[in-house]
């Protein structure tokens, strides 16, 4: 699993979600580094979310790996958590505004929900995707986890127990979400996890999928 390289939004600081940014030139080296870290893996599928910021990664790893030819699926499932009202806006300002408790309860809690916006916004992020039933309006890791999870399992897993390696570029919180379920973190350790842009995390599995190794 690798969290896309340094973002716009990243370099400025700001809440991001679905915000649809891309990659500064640091996050395009990041992409490249992290390539290099995962040279030696034949993956058998790529997944990732239908943000710029984790394609482009994700395009920038295939190529490096010279595994472009591999089939690569983009689902909403694992865009990043959506941060309502907040996004845009710089975290240190937030911090001030609203106190470092109360920033730092909502980006690390599992079940705090950011202040929500009034309604779905279709201007932002590739909404034509996504049922306008479904269209959060803020997201706490908990309601992210479960669109997350139920894609992990549908079309990931199986392709791990039929032993082909996967790759998944995706986001912060998505990546919090994973590590939770297949570490079986509990919900008041997550709030100590933090994902670094384009550091790859590498986990081997059993026959059952309980870990056997990785490097987290």
């Amino acid at each position: 699993m690798v969290r896309h390289g340094e973002s716009i939004a990243n370099a400025l600081n700001q809440y991001t979600g679905w915000n649809n940014v891309g990659l500064t030139q640091e996050g395009i080296i990041q992409a490249h580094v992290a390539a290099k870290k995962l040279q030696g893996f034949d993956f058998d599928h790529v997944h990732t979310s239908v943000l710029k910021r984790a394609i482009i990664t994700a395009y920038i790893i295939q190529d490096d790996l010279n595994l472009n030819y591999v089939p690569i699926t983009k689902s909403w499932r694992l865009n990043e958590r959506h941060y309502g009202a907040l996004r845009g806006l710089n975290k240190d300002v937030t911090r001030k505004e609203f106190g470092v408790e109360q920033v730092h309860h909502w980006r690390r809690s599992f079940y705090s929900v950011p202040p929500k916006l009034k309604h779905p916004d279709p201007n932002i992020g590739p909404y034509k995707y996504y049922d306008s039933r479904i269209m959060p309006v803020a997201e706490s890791l908990y309601e992210a986890y479960q669109r997350i999870i139920p894609y992990y399992v549908d079309h990931v897993a199986p392709r791990l127990l039929d032993n082909k390696n996967q790759l998944i570029v995706a986001h912060g919180s998505t990546i919090r979400a994973l590590i939770k379920y297949i570490e079986g973190i509990s919900d008041k350790d997550i709030d100590g996890v933090e994902v670094a842009n384009g550091t790859p995390l590498i986990y081997e599995f059993d026959s059952r999928l309980n870990i056997i190794n990785s490097n987290r």
